[in-house]
């Protein structure tokens, strides 16, 4: 018995499913490169300055729902984000326990230099596909993940450094 996986670079579905793994992958390295490189910010910084570009956010559960992540992982990015004065966070208007999270002229002019993340384009193709299937497709990846013992109950926002 050989060590060869006789699928690799084949048409038969786990080579599909890596193959796309892969070039999902290799997107994402390419484009952190790139913003790392032209601004020094994180893939992770980038999109959510992109999120609070299109609109502040009346709390950090809000900004962690409208970048699919954990309150925890897109905390630990906001505090780069407000500590580097990318990111105003301000009481809330209505309710002071609150806070708000809203992106500062530095983080706009920031974004005027920036490629559009893949985070951003992976969104916007998903809304194009059916509910019922990015349903399926999700639970097909959880399933993939847990059968592989691959953690996937609070991940990291994509490519950001722990902390």
């Amino acid at each position: 018995m050989t060590d060869e996986i006789p699928f690799a670079g084949g048409s038969e579905p786990p080579a599909r499913c890596l193959n796309a793994v892969r070039s999902l992958m290799r997107a994402l390295r390419v484009n952190s490169r790139e913003i790392e490189g032209k601004i020094g910010m994180s893939l992770a910084q980038v999109f959510v300055l992109e999120e609070l570009a299109e609109r502040p956010a009346d709390s950090l559960g809000e900004i962690a729902a409208r970048t699919a992540t954990h309150q925890s992982s897109v905390s630990m990015v906001l505090k780069r984000l407000v500590a580097g004065g990318f990111v105003a966070r301000t009481a809330h208007p209505r309710d002071q326990r609150r806070l708000q999270f809203s992106i500062t002229p530095p983080g706009s002019q920031m974004l005027v230099r920036t490629p559009k993340t893949i985070q951003v384009r992976l969104i916007a193709a998903l809304g194009t596909i059916a509910p019922a299937d990015q349903t399926r497709l999700a639970d097909l990846l959880e399933r993939w993940l847990t059968v592989a013992e691959i953690d996937h109950d609070s991940p990291p926002m994509l490519l950001e450094d722990a902390p």
